[in-house]
């Protein structure tokens, strides 16, 4: 399957099988834990506020992605060998699924869950978030697929 075989409407649709693959289960683990640590942390630093859940679930949803995206791209074993070289040969295109993920779920948790962010800081901040998630997906997962090339 090279780029040229394949139309954008199904490359879209491989990106997000290819992501799909990915360790979620142990990604939801990460997150939650890591979510933990940041509101039991902000609970023992007294640092309360009526949005005391926006920053961690920010950080939760953050770890979700990050792992469950790089997992995606660093995996080999299990699922469909097809979607697993498709997804090393198009690092960019699979880092994208999650950093949308994590754009619309932080996009909302901070509108929800923060009594200081309106609708349009709520996505910048979740845009700026979802930015630096694609960069270091994108990254992982091209020093994977040349190394795995190479």
């Amino acid at each position: 399957m090279t780029g040229n075989d394949v139309s954008r409407r199904e490359s879209g649709t491989l990106a997000v099988a290819s992501t799909s693959l990915g360790p979620w289960k142990t990604a939801a683990a990460v997150g939650a834990v890591g979510g933990a640590a940041a509101l039991g942390i902000d609970l023992i630093s007294l640092h309360w506020s009526l949005s005391i859940l926006a920053g961690p679930a920010g950080i939760g949803l953050f770890l979700f992605f990050l792992v469950g995206g790089a997992g995606s791209v660093l995996t080999k074993k299990g699922g469909d060998r097809r979607l697993r070289r498709w997804a090393a040969e198009h690092p960019w295109q699979t880092a994208a699924v999650p950093a949308a993920g994590l754009f619309v779920t932080n996009t909302l948790t901070e509108y929800f869950l923060s009594t200081s962010s309106g609708v349009f800081s709520s996505i910048f901040t979740a845009l700026w978030h979802a930015i630096i998630l694609f960069g270091i997906v994108g990254v992982v997962g091209a020093v994977a697929g040349s190394r795995n090339r190479g």
